[in-house]
């Protein structure tokens, strides 16, 4: 866990909500010496530490923090691999004499990792599998030599997930050294059912000794098309913004043109002469490099700016693009005459609107019917094999939320004949029906009801798409329950 200036001394740990409450993620030292560790509840760690201070984790940043320091570790090697939730892999084959040797290089990587504040363990082997052991079970800068042996470290040096340590615990074999007294037919017929690598003792046993292959995935980096100005004199004028805005914008079609791409996202950074940096974000609906267009829609995004004292460095990149080929000038040129492109219309209702405004739908295979229908970006197309599945009439709108009804008289089968629904009394005088939907037992929990669905008609001619949750006696609840879901033309 990183910890900033001066936190070290608090304990202080990252909680992350589980449906049986918070439960700590993550800890830093003081609080781990104070009894908190992770993967506790939140109440247990308070028991022990009533100063336990919290912070919400934040899975995503993480990912992201570790990314960038995996291409910055690049620097000890040609590639690096991500080994979540916190470790890193770096392939430092035929790099270690330029940096004086291999201890000299993990000494290296120990103090860089330092300088930024991170606490870090670091090990150096032939295999992913034994560098993973040696940093998580090993000496501190351990290096596995040719004939040295790892058979006095813990099974759960071989990466494997908690209930099969459990299983090797029980059985007596509580170190590497252990398993390669067992014959292997033997492990292989307890363990021939395991999937997973994790499952598996001997498939990870294999890997760390370097038997058989171990894929990782290297972290490419990816350049981000950027242009940006220095400006001779800070600027504090809307004019000359939207001017050096322009320049921006031209100079970024010009480099996305020759590198054949077009923007998707587009991201401004203004530096302040105090030091405040202002951004804006700018999502388009299609990929373009239209200077004119990206100019105009910032500038809606820059009319609650306030530049203080000035802005002395403006910066535009593109870190989302798509392959766009060049195309005729004219041809654009006689598209803008006879009218505003559909692309550019969804650009200027988003950003007015707000970027989640302007959606479509597309059909869901579910037969649910909230769940018949995704709301995605205008112009994205639908995902592969994503098809409607035929069903009988459905109404032509349908509640954001299916709402209650009181019923408060039922015929004999089951309809009922008169219900409240907002304060209003209705009387049925038609019904047709029951269309009976049974529950998505792969997405829903085992006590979800069945349903069965009434398209009805009150007295006053107004038409509704009614359901009834559950049946009497079916074991899963109590007395069924009636909603509106739906207004029928």
């Amino acid at each position: 866990m990183r910890a900033g200036e001066g936190e070290d001394a608090q304990p202080l740990a990252l909680i992350t909500e589980t449906a049986h409450g918070p439960r700590l993620a993550a800890v830093n030292a003081a609080a781990f010496d104070a009894g908190a560790r992770s993967g506790a509840m939140l109440a247990d760690a308070r028991a022990l530490c009533p100063e336990l201070a919290v912070r919400p984790h934040d899975p995503a940043g993480d990912l992201a923090f570790l990314e960038a320091l995996a291409l910055w570790a690049q620097r000890w090697g040609p590639w690096s691999a991500l080994d979540p939730p916190d470790g890193l892999l770096v392939d430092v084959t035929g790099a270690a004499h330029l940096f004086g040797g291999e201890a000299a290089l993990l000494d290296d990587a120990l103090r860089r990792l330092a300088a930024r504040g991170l606490a870090a363990r670091a090990a150096l082997a032939p295999t992913a599998g034994a560098a993973w052991a040696l940093a998580h079970y090993g000496p501190e800068g351990a290096i596995l030599h040719p004939g040295d042996s790892l058979d006095q470290l813990p099974v759960a040096a071989l990466r494997l997930d908690p209930a099969t340590t459990l299983v090797l615990r029980r059985l007596g074999l509580k170190r590497i050294g252990d398993l390669t007294g067992i014959a292997r037919p033997a492990l292989a017929r307890r363990f021939r059912s395991a999937r997973a690598p994790a499952a598996n003792p001997l498939v990870r046993l294999d890997q760390l000794l370097g038997r058989v292959p171990e894929p990782v995935l290297p972290v490419r980096g990816v350049e981000v098309p950027l242009v940006q100005r220095r400006l001779m004199e800070p600027i504090r004028h809307r004019p000359l913004l939207d001017r050096v805005l322009a320049d921006l914008c031209a100079d970024m079609a010009r480099l996305l043109e020759g590198l054949g791409q077009g923007g998707r996202r587009f991201e401004l950074a203004l530096w302040k002469v105090d030091g405040q940096v202002l951004r804006r974000q700018l999502e388009l609906a299609a990929a373009s490099r239209d200077a004119a267009h990206i100019a105009g829609l910032f500038g809606r995004k820059l009319d609650d700016l306030d530049a203080g004292f000035g802005i002395e460095l403006a910066r535009l990149s593109a870190p989302w693009c798509q392959p766009l080929p060049l195309s005729q000038a004219d041809l654009e040129a006689a598209a803008e005459v006879r009218g505003t492109s559909l692309a550019a219309c969804i650009d200027r209702l988003s950003v007015r609107l707000g970027p989640q405004a302007v959606r479509r739908p597309v059909p869901r295979a579910s037969h649910i019917p909230e769940r018949a229908q995704l709301w995605v970006p205008p112009l994205d197309l639908p995902a592969a094999g994503q098809e409607e599945l035929a069903f009988h009439a459905r109404p032509l709108k349908l509640l954001d939320r299916a709402e209650p009804i009181a019923v408060l008289y039922a015929s004999p089968d089951g309809l009922p004949r008169r219900f409240r629904w907002r304060g209003a009394v209705h009387e049925v005088a038609r019904a047709e029906g029951p269309e009976r939907i049974a529950p998505e037992w792969w997405r829903e929990r085992s006590t979800a009801r069945l349903r069965d669905y009434y398209r009805i008609e009150d007295g006053e001619g107004r038409r509704y798409w009614i359901y009834r949750a559950g049946i009497a006696g079916d074991g899963r609840g109590g007395t069924p329950e009636w909603f509106l879901q739906g207004l029928c033309a």
